[in-house]
């Protein structure tokens, strides 16, 4: 029996016990310890096991003040990479208070409903300790155990919950005799979702709060680590913390514990026997460079082996693009000028981008230039790394698209954003030029529109296709058809009056191959009209008044010929 696949498991535990298919990433523990980061800040695109190596860093770390419990753990980590590392290594397992925290919680409409999920979160993990507490608590305080049971039973104001996680850890050692290990996972989900809801100086400040009293000034810290998808500037949360070390995915250390390697992917393929399917996997889901790593989406990689057991002959899907935030995508595209607008087709097309890095930005900096865009793009997964150079001490990337998956978000955001768009426009003097016969004034009108739009050509029919129907979709008095999607040997397009004595349309589309072909396959489109006798189901619908129309496209030109 082959293990079932872990879609959408982010507990480590949960992960062993239940027997799920799982690539040991253990070796991030060794060399997170090898290095001896006090403070470590991991930004990775959204869905790249960020959170499922934070839970197992709990579980190996945590001392949980229960000795069944401790073991259990650890019997988690039995025939794992890092057990054959040695004492050095297994001996640091059930050592240390763990406080464990995700952010992302905080994805609310307002900062007060933010704040309260936060303050639930916090609370919950103070709740999670309760035992430690009771059975240590003549070693505390009063002030301090009742501060400590007012997080808990989330009654605490909000400056105390701001001091939070410094108490926790002063509360641990006094008890324990031991430092805190804390462990944040998706710290800037609840900043970027204030950017773009208005109230993001107010997250902002708590969240720096939050940061600056558990790994600035306290003593009782082992270690951190944080996860995100962005670097947010030291000024902005990381105010004066100058033990902070920040590993990107531009960083070399710890490149393959986030995401899997080809390798990885390439045995589990074997293992479910599905390994014929590997050139369809790379295409799709591969591309990520980290530090010199090529690595594999691994929640696409996942979504998509569970369709190849289902059916080795499945499809692949954008599995990516239900489940990271495509707000900055949306953004780009709203925002951008006649140049921007070049270069996505350009990325689109397969092309290269030279950038500057800006490592540390806030959200608010993100439109003051477009260098600070493309670098969004580049450190949520949108863009990938080429190669890099240096120039005037600054380092410089060359990045791409890096592959299908990412591709088709980018052309089904560029559609719905065209939709919308052309939602808002009058189309009424396309359809005069169409009932008066005008190719020429039609020819003008589709023109302008394209010269507005981001086009993409790798599927070009489908694109002109497209846009072409939600344009003439906006009308009030003709009813449009599209026959592309069934494949039955119609026109492309059938427009007609509601009444049968009103006017109808069929339309034949072309894309050529160079500028010089567009009058040669215009009249092609219309002469196919006639030669495949597409008008006959509209005459057999009853319709008397019908126009045909052979339009042909390239790139951001068309040509449209009638009868």
């Amino acid at each position: 029996m082959k293990k079932p696949l872990p879609i959408g498991v982010e507990n480590f535990k949960d992960m062993v016990e239940s027997e799920y298919y799982y690539i040991d990433k253990t070796m991030f523990i060794k060399e997170l310890l090898d290095l001896k980061g006090k403070v470590n800040l991991f930004t990775r695109p959204r869905r790249f096991g960020k959170t499922l190596n934070l839970s197992m860093l709990r579980y190996f770390f945590e001392d949980t003040g229960d000795i069944e419990k401790n073991e259990r753990n650890k019997e988690l980590f039995q025939g794992m990479k890092i057990i054959g590392e040695g004492e050095k290594y297994s001996g640091q397992m059930g050592m240390y208070p763990v406080i464990n925290l995700t952010l992302k919680s905080a994805k609310q409409e307002d900062f007060e409903t933010a704040y309260y999920m936060l303050q639930v979160e916090i609370a919950s993990e103070f709740d999670r300790h309760r035992n430690i507490i009771e059975n240590g608590k003549e070693r505390l305080t009063p002030k301090e155990y009742e501060q400590y049971m007012k997080i808990a039973d989330e009654e605490a104001d909000q400056r105390q919950v701001r001091a939070s996680l410094k108490l926790f850890s002063k509360c641990m050692y006094k008890i324990t005799g031991k430092n805190t290990i804390i462990l944040i996972d998706e710290y800037d989900v609840s900043l970027e979702n204030s950017y773009f809801r208005g109230f993001y100086e107010e997250m902002a400040d708590f969240i720096r709060s939050l940061f600056e009293s558990a790994l600035k000034t306290n003593d009782y810290l082992q270690f951190a680590v944080i996860t995100g998808c962005l670097r947010i500037s030291k000024e902005s949360i990381f105010t004066g913390l100058n033990h902070l070390k920040i590993i990107s995915i531009l960083d070399q250390q710890y490149s393959e514990h986030f995401g899997f390697t080809e390798q990885e992917v390439f045995q589990m393929m074997s293992e479910y026997e599905v390994k014929s399917r590997f050139p369809t996997m790379k295409e799709w889901y591969n591309g990520y460079t980290f530090g010199n790593m090529q690595v594999y989406n691994p929640w696409s990689v996942i979504n998509f082996m569970y369709d190849l057991c289902g059916k080795v002959e499945a499809f692949p899907h954008p599995y990516w693009i239900n489940t990271s935030s495509n707000d900055i995508i949306k953004d780009l595209i709203l925002r951008a000028d006649r140049e921007m607008k070049g270069q996505i087709e350009a990325l689109l097309g397969g092309g290269i981008l030279d950038i500057q890095v800006h490592e540390e930005v806030t959200y608010g900096d993100m439109h003051s230039n477009e260098e600070n865009l493309w670098n969004f793009l580049y450190f949520t997964g949108y863009l990938t790394k080429e190669s890099e150079y240096f120039k005037e001490s600054s380092i410089f990337l060359r990045v791409r698209i890096p592959n299908v998956e990412v591709k088709t978000i980018y052309q089904n955001t560029i559609i719905n954003w065209m939709k919308d768009v052309i939602k808002k426009e009058d189309f009424h003097d396309l359809y005069s030029a169409m009932e008066d016969g005008n190719a020429d004034k039609m020819k003008d009108i589709l023109n302008s529109q394209l010269f507005r739009t981001i086009s993409f050509y790798d599927s070009a029919e489908n694109f002109y296709h497209g846009f072409l129907t939600g344009i003439l979709s906006q009308s009030e008095n003709y009813l449009v058809k599209s026959n592309r999607e069934s494949g039955n040997g119609r026109s492309d397009i059938m427009v007609k009056s509601p009444s049968l004595r009103g006017r109808s349309f069929v339309l034949e589309l072309k894309v050529s191959d160079s500028i010089d072909d567009l009058e040669d396959d215009a009249e092609k489109a219309l002469q196919q009209i006639y030669d495949k006798k597409y008008m006959d189901e509209l005459k057999e619908e009853g319709y008397r008044y019908i126009d045909c129309y052979g339009i042909s496209f390239y790139r951001k030109d068309c040509e449209v010929r009638n009868c």
